[in-house]
């Protein structure tokens, strides 16, 4: 047998789990264990008591004589049986009730002894002693005998087995009820859920979180008794025009609102989050999101709890039906008819079970106890299937908390919130904390203003190249508040911050007219944009889709400059997020890194004031291009990398275009240039890293050019029409297939800039030293074998790249060149180290002054 501490520990779940267990498993419990209990009671009885008692029914023959004893002590009644031997003989003798078995004696003595009166018990224990025999006690091992064989035949089999079959149904019941806790799919989950979910109403994050919701209810509830009243002096103030409308995405912040003239005022902590804390937060978050996706994918935990209850149900009925049809077999009385008639003499023998009445009892209580079992199965059954357990809405922890973004979830993990809310529904309001993405980004924040500080910012400011304090901030959880006490700060980067936050306190940055938005779709709050409408210049936003671009973008009426970097060809873009760019009326440049196949139509609703269109393709073809010729006030057009073939017409509509940049296209012939004499105020113009094989006469019509480049090209030689240009000042021919110089460079007297780097030239004409204003010459990668003396001509001269060519040595000349310098001087070691002494002197010359000067 098993002991009740063996027995228990069948239902002993782990307390942990006790938060999954409503009310009627509990109680369920409790009706097994009780149930067990009556089990273990009646099988201990029935082990340890007798079970029947037997007694034969005295039936009158024409055998049988019967002798009444005078002194009431005793019944004698002898019955004579003879068998084919006459010398055998067989006496029974029934003293009161209890029939016997004695040896045989002689017959005379047994007769005289049976009818001769006894005076006392001495005499008839002396005549006893007297008799011959062995006294065996057969009398008791007949009563044995009958009982046990009664015992079996007599009594019902549902009174002998009723305590095993308790135990055996609180078992089933027992395993079923604890089933979910055991099965290795479910059980791992559940392990996994009871683990995190009192993680979570432990974590000090919770308490953190939604202590500064009732701050946070209390502060809206002291703004509902101001009044409205007290609003306006918190609006920006900015003029009206142009004020973000109810659809723009800007953060409106309940509780306290800032202005762009105060400083912002922040709700004190209710507790302090150390960095332990916040980083076992973070992980906290990362399990939760892990879990639930793990989870909601199967509702095999529901099924599994739904089959256990049915599966108990039907027991119950089971146990119901058949126990009902035998409470009444149960009783005192028993007829028993062994068929031992040749052993004993009886045919038939009354029992008694001195059981029966205790049992009945007992089963009388388990069918109670049974009964209220499965009331409680029926009303789980109810339960299961009244409501969409797959499904779990937080609406109620949304409308109490400040977490308003709390996802509903579903199958599995909607069934576990469910069977937490019947152990306390607080567990659900603390655990919601977790699946809220505000909250997530709030503890992101506290962790990034703990490790972001101020001093640690000041350290990562810079200086670029334009001489300004620039921050860039890379992959971090959000914004630190500290980056806005920066107050001196002119750019600042961000790159890669999903959840980036622009609040109030940017209104302190005075300073800051460039910001960089990559892939960084920020969002910011009501007076934040008011201050950047009216202070920011130039913005960057680098994006994978069109969508990532923030909407305020768009309104920022007093924005000059706008970096577009990103996808806006795709089907789903449709280049909706330049629908807009008809309200930035200020704006003056606009730089566009795309796989456009045309000029969207928006551009042209900023063509107006536009003055810079810079369009960088990425190698996908532009085709349209007819919308260029609305921008009548374009001065810089760059089209790089739009695997263009010819120069577009359209461009020729440009009256007022200064700089055209045609870079990395696959234009092969550009005898469209004689039209660019219409384009008076032509002077730079950039058609590098194409496939021009010639360079045609007609480009002396564009008599305002000042700069020329046409290198990384497949030029051969350099036609006299470009010398020409008398405005030259800059240029270059790198890396083409040129092998002489003409004379005719002479012309070029304003010319500044020569690149003729990477070519095939092996004598440099004595006329390019009478271009004495140049600066920069670069004749390196070339097969020249010697340079002029002339060289000494280019008093300003400050770079001369020689390096690549044939050279066996180097001018002593070089040292008249005022300006020029060794750091200036592009050349192989060797040939420097053997200049005179006094040249290379000259050359290591301090260049700050005389550089200056000649500036």
């Amino acid at each position: 047998m098993f002991t009740l501490a063996e027995v228990a520990s069948l239902s002993d779940i782990q307390p942990t789990y006790r938060i999954l267990k409503p009310w009627w498993d509990v109680f369920m419990d409790y009706l097994a264990v009780v149930m067990l209990m009556v089990a273990i009671f009646a099988g201990t009885m029935q082990l340890t008591k007798d079970q029947v008692v037997c007694l034969p029914v005295l039936q009158s023959t024409v055998n049988s004589k019967a002798q009444p004893d005078t002194s009431g002590k005793a019944d004698f009644t002898t019955v004579e049986t003879t068998t084919g031997q006459e010398e055998a003989s067989m006496r029974t003798v029934s003293f009161g009730n209890a029939p016997t078995v004695t040896p045989d004696i002689p017959l005379s003595r047994a007769t005289s002894s049976q009818y001769q009166p006894t005076e006392s018990g001495q005499e008839l224990k002396k005549e006893q002693k007297d008799s011959s025999g062995r006294k065996t006690n057969l009398d008791f091992q007949q009563y044995v005998f009958i009982n046990q064989m009664c015992y079996h035949l007599a009594l019902p089999w549902y009174s002998k087995y009723f305590p095993y079959l308790v135990l055996i149904h609180t078992l089933i019941l027992i395993v079923s009820s604890n089933f979910w806790f055991k099965y290795p799919k479910t059980c791992s989950k559940i392990e996994h859920f009871v683990s995190i979910l009192g993680k979570c109403f432990e974590s000090p994050w919770t308490t953190k979180a939604l202590s500064e919701t009732a701050c946070e209810d209390s502060e809206e509830n002291k703004q509902r008794l101001t009044g409205a009243q007290s609003l306006p002096k918190y609006v920006s103030t900015s003029s009206d025009e142009g004020s973000p409308s109810a659809s723009t995405p800007m953060i409106t912040k309940s509780g306290f609102k800032f202005s762009a003239d105060k400083p912002m005022i922040e709700i004190p902590s209710v507790t302090i989050l150390d960095k332990k804390d916040g980083e076992q937060a973070k992980a906290l978050f990362e399990k939760v999101r892990k879990f639930r996706a793990h989870v909601e994918d199967s509702d095999l935990i529901y099924k599994l709890y739904v089959g256990q209850t049915v599966i108990k149900t039907v027991k119950f009925i089971f146990i119901l039906c058949y126990t009902a049809n035998f409470v009444n077999t149960i009783s005192f009385e028993h007829i028993c008819n062994p068929k031992v008639e040749h052993l004993i003499g009886y045919t038939q023998f009354e029992c008694t079970h001195n059981m029966a009445y205790m049992l009945k009892k007992l089963l009388i209580s388990y069918i109670s106890l049974i009964c209220v079992y499965g009331f409680i199965c029926l009303y789980t059954l109810f339960w299961l299937f009244r409501i969409p357990l797959k499904e779990y809405s937080f609406e109620k922890v949304r409308e109490e908390s400040s977490f308003s973004d709390i996802p509903d979830v579903k199958n599995d993990f909607a069934f576990l919130l469910h069977m937490v809310d019947q152990y306390d529904q607080l567990y659900s309001k603390r655990f919601g904390v977790f699946l809220s993405e505000v909250s997530e980004n709030k503890l992101r924040g506290i962790s990034l203003n703990h490790e972001w500080t101020y001093e640690k910012l000041r350290q990562h400011v810079s200086r670029n190249a334009q001489d300004k304090q620039e921050l860039h901030l890379f992959m971090l959880s959000g914004v630190p508040d500290a980056v806005f006490d920066l107050t001196d700060l002119d750019v600042l980067k961000l790159e890669l911050i999903p959840e980036a936050k622009i609040t109030a306190k940017i209104s302190q940055m005075t300073n800051l007219q460039e910001l960089h938005l990559y892939h960084c779709p920020a969002k910011v709050e009501q007076t934040a944009f008011s201050f950047l409408r009216d202070h920011l210049r130039c913005l960057h936003v680098k994006f994978t889709d069109v969508a990532e671009i923030p909407a305020w973008v768009y309104l920022l009426k007093t924005l000059r400059e706008l970096y577009l970097i990103g996808n806006l060809n795709s089907e789903n873009n449709k280049m909706i997020g330049l629908e807009s760019l008809r309200e930035l009326r200020h704006l003056k440049i606009l730089h566009v890194k795309s796989n456009l196949t045309k000029i969207p139509p928006n551009i042209t609703d900023v063509a107006p004031h536009l003055t810079k269109l810079v369009i960088h393709n990425d190698g996908t073809k532009l085709v349209v291009l007819n919308s260029l010729k609305k921008m009548t006030n374009v001065a810089e057009l760059e089209l790089q990398n739009c695997e263009l073939e010819r120069i577009p017409h359209a461009i020729f509509s440009l009256s007022n275009l200064q700089e055209l940049d045609l870079k990395s296209n696959s234009i092969r012939t550009i005898e469209e240039i004689i039209s660019f004499q219409h384009l008076k105020r032509l002077t730079c113009l950039k058609l590098w890293h194409n496939k021009i094989v010639s360079i045609p006469s007609s480009i002396t019509h564009i008599k305002n050019l000042e700069s020329l480049y046409l290198s990384n090209n497949k030029l051969e030689t350099l036609p006299a029409a470009v010398f020409s240009l008398q405005k030259l000042r800059c240029l270059d021919v790198s890396y083409n297939s040129i092998a002489v110089i003409p004379v005719e460079i002479g012309l070029l007297q304003n010319l500044q800039h020569f690149h003729i780097t990477g070519n095939k030239v092996d004598v440099l004409p004595k006329q390019l030293f009478k271009c004495v204003k140049l600066r920069t010459l670069s004749l390196g990668q070339n097969c020249i074998t010697s340079i002029p003396d002339k060289v000494s001509q280019l008093l300003q001269l400050t770079y001369l790249e020689l390096k690549g060519n044939c050279l066996d040595r180097l001018p002593a000349t070089l040292g008249q060149c005022q300006l020029l310098r060794k750091s200036g001087l592009i050349v192989e070691d060797h040939l420097f180290d053997a200049l005179p002494s006094e040249v290379k002197e000259v050359l290591n010359q301090d260049t700050s002054i005389p550089f200056a000067n000649g500036i």
